[in-house]
């Protein structure tokens, strides 16, 4: 999205957080609209900043609303850890042998019962509401649920069949569902979504159509986060995160340094605190560059 022409100086802006000159010692980024270009590559200068900062001893993880299939992008630049979180949390996955035999180190799955609840739920309160089932090996759609993205689902059925005990999508745990609306305004069917499923799941958006991304309870980017860091002893004060998205907000408000992108939506930029320069622009390795020089 480019919703805020406006960029700062990627420490111009004050220290929101009383914590926020504690030494990092880990780096946290979204990908789409942060991390990557709009045409998917990581340009040569942020592949050198992240090299640099691994250099440095800092940890690097990403942290994507992307399923584990689709992290062939940034394969080459994992540290020696492996790691990512897939799905706005619901998976920490190991891509040590790569993006097509992944490992699922942790997954905090919607749980099938709770999956069939939420989409009668947002059926009654949004009516034409469509559904996909993103699970940790598998994929499934509607067959009016729009082929957003150049993929052929495992199977295609009404959410409800493909949900119930037996159906297709029974054995495998459910790490999200995605909801999608031809008519409704993004923010607004969010807004619509959120109310009407209370705390029952987690309901966000990355994308610019009015695409929801809906993980069990209390998962997010920022809550699987808190638990990779706390298994390291790394506290909030020492991540810098970077996003773009409302998917990013958690996140960007959870850590003690954050930084929205130039091209970020208004509640990534005020959860933030901290603007630098657009994705297209290398706003991320511009902070990791000024970060690194002033280490000791």
């Amino acid at each position: 999205m480019r919703e805020n022409g406006g960029v700062t100086s990627a420490l111009e802006a004050p220290a929101t957080r009383a914590h926020a000159a504690v030494p990092p010692r880990l780096i946290a980024t979204d990908l789409d609209g942060t991390l990557l270009r709009d045409d998917k590559s990581v340009s040569p200068r942020t592949v050198a900043a992240l090299a640099a900062a691994e250099a440095a001893g800092l940890d690097v993880f990403f942290v994507t609303g992307r399923p584990a299939r689709w992290m062939e992008v940034v394969a080459d630049h994992l540290q020696g850890h492996g790691l990512a979180i897939c799905g706005n949390g619901a998976a920490v996955v190991d891509l040590h042998d790569g993006p097509g035999r992944h490992r699922f180190a942790k997954v905090r799955e919607v749980g099938h019962a709770n999956a069939r609840e939420t989409v009668r739920l947002l059926r009654e309160a949004v009516p034409g509401t469509l559904f996909a089932v993103e699970q940790t090996y598998a994929f499934h759609q509607e067959r009016a649920y729009p082929r957003i993205f150049v993929e052929e689902p495992d199977s295609y059925g009404d959410a409800e069949e493909l949900l119930a005990p037996g159906g297709v999508a029974a054995s495998l745990p459910v790490l999200k569902l995605l909801a999608f609306h031809h008519d409704l305004e993004p923010d607004a069917f969010l807004a619509l979504a959120r109310t009407a499923l209370g705390e029952r799941v987690t309901v966000t958006r990355s994308s610019p159509s009015a695409l929801l991304e809906i993980s069990g309870p209390g998962v997010s980017k920022a809550s699987t986060l808190a638990l990779c860091c706390a298994e390291r002893g790394i506290s909030p004060a020492e991540v810098v995160a970077f996003g773009d998205m409302p998917n990013d907000v958690e996140m960007l408000t959870w850590a003690g340094r954050a930084y929205a992108m130039g091209n970020a939506h208004p509640d990534a930029l005020r959860a933030a605190g901290r603007q630098t320069a657009g994705n297209n622009e290398d706003g991320v390795a511009l902070v990791i560059e000024e970060i690194l020089a002033d280490l000791p």
